[in-house]
């Protein structure tokens, strides 16, 4: 995924009638079983100890990249047929958030990791089988927007070349999915994503931004690569969701229901971050009648506006989450639902208007937690100006989170008003 591009041409066509429903997966033999994830907590403290040292050298320690593997990341969307654990968009809400109030590099990689394995789960049997056949703790970077490179029909397959930007995490993958135009159908070009081991994939270290530093967001190359057509699929399959019977809610999800709910989790850590950092600050000086600072009705004020805010914004993610797990309905008239087994036979203007009002909500959220750093970093004084501290560094992160294009607030408004206002004739 990338930091400034969005998720548009992913977005949901004027119809969303689903496509074939892929075969169903037989059952491989059984995984040895998984180690318990290692506690949250244990992420956070990782990234926090590295996260000056990943500031300065613009990559995650190997400590933090094992970590975010141990807190079961990697594996959290993997089916579980394949030792994965198909989980939710709630509870992977905390884990993000947590690691991004130490490192929002930290927590935009954990985040992505595991929406990619997340992707990964659309591929056919055969593909799934190579990526997750001996471990479901497999670290997948992407770059599938916007798609890129040539490709091009070979026996079995295709031959890939081309290059893709921003492929965040890549440094650290085990797998690298890719998006190109197949232009051999004759008509309009099918988009496909393609699944690539590392190995074949080059990497330019194009990364060298003012926020996000360290998440290795570089831009990779392939040569004429081959990919077997088991490890391919159709953009199709990503809007509507997988419609197989036997699929676990998670991947039941239509992409734009998720894509900006998942890109926006990090700005929640980043922005508890600078809160904390901004207490820290403000908490030990005085005024210059020797009274503390935190007497000042300004220091205050911004105090109760900025932890509002930040709370207001968590409980928008958490409704948005919630609804993308099912256990939010939103409006009425919006019976979205992933766990229904009979979701392939939804009216497509439920899928809609659930995408809408999760869009709306991320974007406000996004919006109300940058604003609050933006306080948050004028009220800090000089002390938080220094590089290297805290809340300087989370005032970079978020905003480089607030300028992926998938949150912004014109595209999430015009998505919500085209769901309530009638159309015009």
């Amino acid at each position: 995924m990338t930091v400034v591009d969005a998720a548009a041409s992913l977005a949901a066509p004027a119809s969303l009638a689903a496509p074939a429903a892929p075969a169903s997966l037989a059952a491989p033999a059984a995984p040895a079983a998984p180690a318990a994830p290692a506690a949250p907590g244990h992420l956070r403290a990782a990234a926090a100890r590295h996260a000056e040292e990943a500031e300065r050298t613009g990559r995650l320690h190997p400590e933090v990249v094992a970590a975010m593997t141990a807190a079961g990341l990697a594996r959290h969307f993997v089916p579980r047929r394949w030792g994965g654990t198909a989980g939710g968009f709630v509870e992977l809400l905390g884990t993000v958030a947590g690691a991004g109030a130490a490192c929002a590099s930290t927590a935009w990689c954990a985040v992505l990791l595991a929406a990619h394995g997340r992707l990964a789960a659309h591929l056919p049997p055969e593909g799934q089988r190579e990526l997750w056949g001996d471990s479901p703790d497999v670290r997948v970077a992407a770059a599938i927007v916007p798609p890129a490179g040539r490709l091009v029909r070979a026996p079995g397959g295709w031959r890939l070349s081309g290059e893709w930007a921003f492929a965040s995490g890549v440094e650290h993958a085990d797998w690298v999915l890719l998006a190109s135009l197949d232009h051999s159908g004759g008509g309009a070009p099918a988009y496909r994503v393609l699944a690539v081991p590392r190995e074949e994939v080059g990497i330019r270290e194009t990364w060298d931004a003012v926020g996000l530093r360290a998440t290795g967001s570089h831009s990779v190359t392939v040569d004429g690569v081959h990919v077997p057509e088991h490890r391919t699929f159709l953009r199709e399959v990503l809007v509507s969701g997988v419609s197989d019977a036997g699929a676990a809610p998670c991947h039941r999800v239509p992409y734009q229901l998720v894509a900006a709910l998942l890109f926006a989790l990090p700005a929640l850590g980043a922005a508890r971050g600078a809160l904390d950092a901004w207490t820290g600050l403000v908490g030990p000086r005085r005024l210059p009648d020797g009274r503390p600072l935190t007497d000042d009705p300004t220091v205050q004020q911004t105090l109760a506006r900025c932890s509002a805010e930040i709370d207001a914004a968590g409980l928008l993610l958490e409704t948005a989450a919630a609804r993308a797990d099912g256990g939010a309905a939103g409006e009425p008239g919006t019976a979205f639902d992933p766990r229904d087994t009979t979701l392939a036979a939804l009216d497509p203007r439920d899928v809609v208007v659930a995408a809408a009002l999760n869009q709306r909500d991320v974007a406000l959220a996004v919006d109300l937690l940058t604003g609050a750093v933006e306080r948050l970093m004028r009220t800090g004084g000089a002390r938080g100006l220094h590089a290297g501290g805290g809340l300087e560094r989370a005032w970079r992160d978020i905003h480089a989170i607030a300028a992926h294009a998938a949150l912004q607030p014109a595209p999430a408004a015009a998505a919500y008003a085209a769901t309530v206002f009638p159309p015009a004739v």
